[in-house]
């Protein structure tokens, strides 16, 4: 017994020590690999549910407490901690000016639950940003949780390509029946979720990863590195292919632009835009031969039966009863099909909308679409016509502390809406936390971005300084996702954005006191 407590005492001690290291490895790989199947409902009829990351995340953060008080952690050191404290706080004022001001919030638990729902799902995001800041010691640490991102990057392209080519299963929350857990098979046209709830989400969530791996792979000196981050680099991309994003496939042009503008500062201007150029090249021969703009080049560079070989799915597709399909029109549009007189471009088919008809009857009926719709598409048409209006409507109740959370979508204050979206995160900032939100939430964003520009030329290692370079970059690309898409209210890209925030600040922080020492 004597021998076992010997033992067991520095195994204790061991494990106290290095307990939220291993917390963050277990969130790195779950949080984008486990599907979006949830385990309980938060509130009646709502789209928002428990899933097991949440319950992951809640164990860590309350882990981090536990050290934080008995002083095992410390917030003394964090650049950020200030900046997200006081975000939080206008939140919570804003919350309550929606409840007892404006009053955009009704004084029923149902709804005060929804707009607290959200308050608290953004400390939720936030809370994993300090348990990898707390959890980080040294260089050869973040070098760890790299390598561990980009082995999960394959497993996500995999199960990407599976769901494509093989009818595995997809779990989807994009609308409310899909985010009960529906277990979903993809048809020929759909575009492709992975793990994720939605093919926006993962396509954010690749542009993150790509722009810092596809540097990484022309800077590392091992051959089977180098072979190693071009092997994911072309999965990702290709899985970012088949989300057919086109807001991401711009934000990840634009970030892979500032990645290597950043190097260029110090591997020189030759190496940079050399390689660049070719990224560039590249990416962009391979969207348009198979992406949204294929069927514009396909004729001219003789793709036809290439493009419909390498997109079509292999595998035997499901039988049975229960089997739920679903396909482009369900949850998305096809932005490449050529316009119509009477319906969007983006709208393949024109499902009739039906309402009340004679005598306790329901009647089909022609859909009618904006002005807006038809010259643009449907998309674009909902952004101009209702969501990002109800933003700005939100915004001018309280230009300062905004509307409140879970408050934009709903066409009067007694509604409960099932979900919240407004296509627009500057705008969603805006309209439900006001101007005090909105600049407290994006200096956050800035002054992590200035931390790291400002230190830059003081990283001497390669690997790290384009670790910084790619980070970097990859936020200006989701400040870019922003502008069309609420990227930071999306809880994978959230977690994931926050987890590379802190290995972003930490790489500059130990990179600048290894050099002093």
């Amino acid at each position: 017994m004597s021998k076992l407590l010997k033992w067991s005492k520095p195994s204790l001690t061991w494990l106290d020590d290095h307990v939220l290291e291993y917390l963050s490895f277990a969130l790195l790989v779950f949080i984008p690999l486990y599907p979006k199947i949830p385990i309980a409902e938060v509130l009646p009829g709502y789209i928002v549910r428990i899933r097991l990351d949440d319950i992951l995340v809640a164990f860590a953060a309350l882990i981090w407490l536990v050290w934080f008080i008995r002083g095992k952690v410390t917030l003394k050191g964090n650049p950020l901690f200030i900046l997200i404290a006081l975000y939080i706080l206008i939140g919570f004022l804003s919350s309550l000016s929606a409840i007892f001001i404006t009053k955009t919030i009704p004084l029923d638990t149902l709804h005060i639950g929804k707009l607290f729902l959200h308050f608290f799902r953004r400390i939720e995001y936030f809370s994993v940003f300090f348990i990898f800041f707390s959890s980080i010691k040294s260089l050869s640490q973040i070098k760890k949780y790299v390598f561990t991102v980009a082995i999960v990057l394959l497993a996500v392209s995999l199960y990407g390509f599976g769901q494509k080519y093989l009818y595995w299963p997809a779990f989807s929350t994009m609308n409310r029946e899909f985010s009960k857990g529906v277990t979903l098979y993809l048809t020929e046209n759909a575009r492709v979720l992975s793990t994720f709830g939605g093919h926006y989400d993962l396509a954010a969530y690749l542009m993150i990863t790509l722009t810092l791996f596809i540097p990484l792979m022309l800077v590392v000196k091992k051959v089977w590195h180098k072979i190693f981050f071009l092997l994911i680099s072309v999965a990702g991309f290709w899985l970012l292919i088949l989300t057919v994003s086109r807001t991401s496939f711009i934000a990840y042009l634009f970030s892979i632009t500032i990645a290597f503008f950043l190097l260029a500062f110090r591997n020189g201007w030759l190496w940079a835009v050399s390689r660049w150029f070719v990224i560039i090249v590249v990416s962009l021969g391979i969207m348009l031969s198979f992406g949204q703009l294929s069927d514009r080049f396909s004729h001219v560079l003789k793709l036809n039966d290439l493009t419909t070989a390498v997109l079509q799915p292999v595998g035997q597709k499901p039988q049975g009863e229960n089997i739920a399909f679903i396909d482009i029109s369900d949850v998305a549009s096809k932005s490449d099909t050529p316009p119509s007189t009477q319906r969007p471009s983006d709208v393949v088919v024109d499902v009739p909308e039906f309402g009340a008809g004679g005598e306790g009857t329901f009647a089909a009926k022609p859909r009618v679409y904006s002005q807006t719709a038809l010259q643009y598409d449907l998309s674009t048409g909902i952004r101009l016509d209702y969501t990002w209006p109800k933003a700005i409507e939100g915004f001018s109740r309280n230009p300062l502390l905004g509307s409140g959370y879970s408050t934009l979508t709903k066409k009067t204050i007694s509604e409960f809406t099932e979900a919240e979206s407004t296509d627009n995160d500057f705008l969603r900032a805006l309209g439900e936390t006001g101007l005090l939100g909105f600049l407290s939430f994006y200096a956050i964003i800035a002054f992590s971005l200035w931390y790291a520009l400002k230190n830059f030329v003081k990283i001497k290692d390669p690997f790290y300084y384009t670790i910084v370079s790619g980070l970097v970059a990859a936020t200006f690309g989701l400040l870019v996702n922003a502008v069309y898409i609420d990227v930071f209210e999306a809880s994978k890209v959230a977690y994931t954005f926050w987890i590379m925030t802190a290995i972003l600040v930490l790489t500059v922080k130990l990179s600048i006191s290894s050099k002093k020492e």
